[in-house]
């Protein structure tokens, strides 16, 4: 039974990681960070199936030590100060948690066992002002946020301990993926949350930002598996992980009012104070290299995404349960 550690298992991305692993057979270990709310909504209904352990990416030593005691064959790195509007507030803490994070848990792999295979969570934000459409691995970065910053120092520190010290070292350019289980902070899932209260009658307005930014959104349960099949090919690569389809926010709105059968436009008001301070247009992916070489492509749709997420938030709120 090989062993993995997850990073940020508690968030979105990391429990449906957790869920492919068990799957396959894995002894999942998921590092949490203590703090003083912890949210284990998201696996809670796996929890009993993994091993929790304390751990954070500003501490060094607690990574090696979970390193030495645990022995994973896989670490997958999804801890991360990881809402871009959030790291305009907190530039120093991000570039802590979400670049130099990554510097120490490299380097605690170095130290303990450099056979350990390692999947950094990039992210297309890196890309930011674009410098070609649709992006690929070989596009140069322009990031347009502390986050996208942090993002790329994450990126090239991996090559650099990949290359220099012969780990099996890769990174997952992440396009914009979400779910059911996306944080609120995040702009889709606030529109499908509003959304369903608004066809409830529990709300009726909905405050964004920009309209006309366009994303390429996938489905985070697709793109766990990209990861997964990342460290199983025999040398460590970089790649881009999207649907290769751009969509407006306005577009998002269509689709997810469309789901309740009402116009946003009756409802959405727009708010300076949700606007990026250097926004980031227009990010489209080319996923042709992760289809050729890891045989990844995306299978559900942006349609059934946006419908699974309405669906899910009206179940929710009917159900009265807490939002993750």
């Amino acid at each position: 039974m090989p062993t993995a550690l997850i990073t940020g298992i508690t968030g979105q991305d990391g429990s449906y990681l957790a869920e492919l692993l068990l799957e396959k057979g894995y002894n999942v270990i998921g590092m949490v960070r203590r703090t003083s709310t912890v949210n284990f909504h998201r696996i809670a209904h796996i929890q009993n199936k993994i091993t929790l352990v304390p751990g954070d990416l500003l501490d060094q030593m607690s990574l090696a030590q979970i390193l030495e005691e645990h022995k994973p064959e896989e670490v997958y790195n999804l801890a991360a100060q990881s809402f871009v509007q959030t790291s305009w507030n907190q530039p120093v803490f991000t570039g802590e948690a979400t670049a130099l994070g990554v510097t120490r848990l490299l380097d605690a792999v170095r130290m303990v066992n450099r056979k350990i295979r390692f999947y950094q969570a990039s992210s297309s934000e890196m890309f930011g002002k674009v410098m070609e459409v649709p992006q690929k691995e070989t596009t140069p970065f322009y990031p347009r946020s502390p986050y996208g910053v942090a993002k790329v120092y994450g990126h090239w520190i991996t090559i650099n301990y990949r290359e220099s010290f012969d780990i099996h070292a890769t990174s997952g350019i992440l396009f914009n993926h979400e779910s059911p289980r996306r944080g609120m902070e995040f702009v889709t899932r606030k529109i499908t949350y509003h959304a369903a209260m608004i066809k409830l009658g529990m709300a009726n307005e909905l405050r964004l930002g920009n309209l006309d930014a366009r994303r390429d959104w996938g489905f985070a349960g697709d793109y766990v598996e990209a990861m997964w099949l990342m460290l199983q090919q025999d040398k460590p690569d970089d790649f881009v992980i999207s649907t290769g389809e751009t969509y407006s926010v306005e577009d998002f709105l269509d689709a997810a009012f469309g789901q309740i059968d009402l116009d946003w436009r009756d409802y959405v008001v727009q708010d300076p104070r949700f606007m990026r301070p250097a926004e980031v247009d227009l990010l489209v992916g080319d996923p042709g290299k992760a289809k050729r070489d890891l045989g990844w492509e995306p299978k559900v749709s942006f349609q059934e995404l946006v419908k699974m997420m309405v669906d899910s938030d009206i179940d929710l709120l009917q159900s009265g349960k807490t939002p993750m």
